[in-house]
């Protein structure tokens, strides 16, 4: 690559994920009202280099061929959740309806364009090898998840094999759906005073649990 594709690389990797860092790190009120406009910018950033629907993964291409991805996430989930109720670690999350579970999943599809969409083919550029900038991505979306150890530990295996697996397919729509699945038996799975309800950053650190019900 040119050394100005290699610096604009540098700089949209400096950009964006700084940007992301610096929400996820800020108080609760500030955090809303800003993430949409990260997320907004990211989406601005990759989609002005004119990428195809197929390039960003969200065509046609390797959909069906990456479809076991999703009832793989549904047969280790179901596993998981068999083995926390026998260790009696297994609880219901705290908002289980339609929409909140729904909006999560759409979450998590954002999160699968984020890694591999912003971060992966950047990092590509940087370094010149997919298996660097796979790992590198992995390490950065991982890193996203601070300061929560076990989720943080869980993101940067998933990170890797999401890489992995965008590199085959070019489809993000069995990631996104398969990190949901994931994500929310992790979080019925690992005891909510390990993963304080899923919060990340500055979030993490202000969790005091959810208060009984009475």
């Amino acid at each position: 690559m040119s050394q100005p594709g290699r610096a604009r690389d540098v700089v949209e990797l400096i950009l964006g994920y700084g940007l992301i860092v610096f929400v996820i790190w800020m108080p609760d009120h500030p955090q809303r009202i800003l993430s949409p406009v990260v997320l907004v910018a990211t989406l601005a950033v990759v989609l002005a280099r004119g990428p195809s629907r197929d390039e960003l993964g969200f065509g046609r291409r390797g959909l069906l061929p990456s479809l076991w991805i999703v009832p793989a996430a549904v047969v280790l989930s179901t596993v998981s959740v068999l083995l926390a109720k026998r260790l009696g670690t297994f609880h219901p999350v705290s908002d289980s309806n339609v929409k909140h579970v729904t909006g999560y999943i759409l979450w998590t599809l954002y999160q699968q364009f984020l890694l591999n969409d912003y971060l992966l083919p950047r990092l590509t550029g940087v370094f010149g090898s997919e298996a660097l900038a796979a790992s590198t991505a992995a390490i950065l979306f991982a890193g996203a998840h601070l300061p929560s150890p076990w989720l943080t530990l869980a993101t940067l295996v998933w990170g890797a094999v999401s890489c992995l697996l965008f590199r085959r397919y070019r489809n993000l729509y069995a990631l996104g759906l398969a990190q949901g699945l994931l994500g929310l038996c992790f979080a019925v799975c690992v005891p909510d005073a390990l993963h304080h309800h899923l919060r990340v950053g500055l979030g993490y650190l202000r969790y005091r649990g959810t208060p009984p019900v009475r």
